[in-house]
């Protein structure tokens, strides 16, 4: 049986939402990050890096990054695609989320990151909820004319949906982007979705 470590509100979210979706029975692990657990020796067995989401496979051994647990979920549960062209597409989503739009996001609520001088601070929460802005904004064109990412539902969706919830914590106008606000209120009548919703307590 698989193990998801997560914690509510964060990137985990999309790989809880996958595995919702699977149908298929799974435990579900909370980590604390406000008070550190993700630092604990126990946790960082599990991935040394000290990040959520981790992934337990059926053998017990442990996976970890979005980039490699949602394409391991999307092609166990049929939620990732098969032609050559268009999983390299998906893995293209997924691989610029991971390093550019997730980074931008960071810098609004961990610019100790990126500086260690606290008057700077301020000028990277800025800039990167400008850039943050930017990046919703180019996913909100993506859903333009289309029901999902792709041709059919998939993990990148639940991908998107974790970001325009970062969108509305972090005071973006997500309502003005009409594609993207649409793709939620569909996202948010999936079951799998609306069990996610009310276990991780997200306000939309």
């Amino acid at each position: 049986m698989l193990t998801l470590c997560y914690c509510p509100g964060a990137c985990s979210m999309a790989a809880h939402i996958t595995l919702e979706e699977s149908g298929e029975k799974y435990n579900a692990r909370r980590v604390d990050l406000g008070n550190g657990e993700q630092r604990s020796a126990e946790y960082l067995k599990i991935n040394p890096n000290g990040r959520v989401p981790a992934l337990g496979l059926d053998d017990g051994d442990f996976i970890s990054e979005n980039a490699a647990i949602l394409p391991f979920l999307g092609k166990r549960f049929g939620l990732w695609a098969t032609e050559p062209t268009a999983e390299a597409k998906m893995m293209s989503f997924i691989g610029w989320v991971a390093s550019s739009v997730h980074p931008a996001q960071a810098h609004i609520g961990r610019p100790e990151r990126y500086a260690s001088n606290p008057a700077s601070h301020d000028d990277l929460r800025a800039t990167g909820k400008k850039v943050f802005h930017g990046y919703l904004n180019q996913i909100d064109g993506m859903y333009a004319g289309k029901e999902w990412l792709f041709d059919k539902y998939s993990v990148t969706d639940p991908y998107a949906f974790v970001l325009y919830t970062w969108g509305i914590r972090r005071e973006i106008p997500m309502h003005e982007m009409k594609h993207y606000t649409a793709f939620k209120d569909r996202m948010l009548q999936r079951p799998a979705v609306q069990r996610v919703v009310e276990d991780e307590k997200i306000k939309l």
